[in-house]
């Protein structure tokens, strides 16, 4: 099934299904929002199945990207990885920093109260805090108990999701250093228009990961296509080890981090960090600058026949109202 959410009364707005070419959408009949349907899958799921499968044989209404929300707004939970050994090891090559532990997945809690609209402009401070992208795959679970291991965790994803986890690079080390952890540097997320069950995937679905390339383009220009097989973990081990010591709500988000290959060389990034750092470890200094304002991102996935899956995300970086304030 395919899932998006348009506006309505209230911040959560009302979930539709849309059709697997994202052309048709109709508002679901036996929930209101997709939270409440991930508190109570099991009970809306086979309601909702019926309906797409009608949905998908004509009827509904015209499909609108633009318009809409992020499929989850909102969530009680945002947990990104850095699941890609790739990226994470060039840029501790590019800082002089330790090499990434192995054995054990990193992963951090970001800001959950809002995903931005994969259209919507993204209102930012300061060009010199470095703005840059981060093209992300991610999965939405159900509830998941407290010590589920990663057989099981595979049977909690409900939802898979593409993100662009926005990061200010220059503020970045400057809260690392601190021990606590990111704030500032990490403003709100944004999410493709549509969320999508993993069987929407077929056989790109494997081993837990999206077998698939995420296409970036910075300005027009193309940017990389990382293939999301690469993870190091895929997202049950994610999944498993964010429930190690907590529950995981009903809606819990958890990201890849940046999508990367061992080959970026060729096949390009899914961020200007790791752009930059190619190039200084190349040229010795970076030559790309980040984002100014006025610049637009676009990412992209779809199936290897070119069926859409996501929908893009498609922005353009603002200053914020808050931006040249004493």
């Amino acid at each position: 099934m395919k899932f998006a959410t348009m506006p309505a009364d209230g911040p959560d707005g009302r979930l539709h299904l849309v059709s697997r070419d994202l052309t048709r959408c109709a508002p679901a009949k036996s929930v209101h929002t997709l939270q409440a349907l991930l508190e109570d899958w099991d009970r809306h799921a086979p309601a909702l199945e019926a309906q797409y499968s009608a949905l998908n044989a004509g009827g509904g209404t015209a499909f609108d990207p633009a318009r809409a929300l992020a499929p989850l707004p909102r969530a009680w939970q945002w947990l990104d990885g850095s699941a890609f050994d790739s990226h994470g090891d060039l840029m501790a090559q590019v800082f002089g920093l330790d090499e990434n532990p192995k054995g054990r997945p990193l992963m951090y809690q970001g800001l959950s109260d809002c995903f931005l609209p994969a259209s919507a402009d993204v209102p930012l401070p300061s060009e010199d805090d470095g703005i840059d992208f981060e093209g992300e795959f991610g999965v939405i679970c159900d509830t998941v108990p407290m010590g589920t291991g990663a057989a099981q965790a595979a049977g909690h994803i409900r939802l898979l999701v593409q993100i662009n986890d926005w990061s200010l690079r220059t503020i970045g080390p400057i809260e690392m250093r601190t021990g606590f952890g990111w704030v500032q540097a990490k403003p709100a997320c944004s999410m493709a228009p549509v969320a999508v069950t993993p069987s929407e995937l077929g056989a790109a679905w494997r081993d837990a990961r999206v077998d698939l390339p995420l296409v970036v383009e910075w300005n027009g220009t193309h940017f990389g296509a990382a293939e999301g097989y690469a993870m190091t973990y895929g997202f049950d081990a994610l999944v498993a080890h964010a429930a190690r010591t907590r529950d995981l709500v009903a809606g819990t988000v958890i990201g890849s981090g940046t999508v990367s290959n061992p080959d970026f060389r060729t096949i390009g990034s899914s961020c200007i960090a790791e752009r930059r750092g190619i190039e200084i470890l190349d040229e010795g200094g970076p030559r790309t600058g980040y984002m100014r304002f006025g610049d637009r991102v676009r990412m992209e996935c779809r199936l290897r026949d070119g069926t859409p899956l996501f929908g893009p995300i498609d922005q353009r970086v603002v200053a914020a109202p808050c931006a040249g304030a004493a």
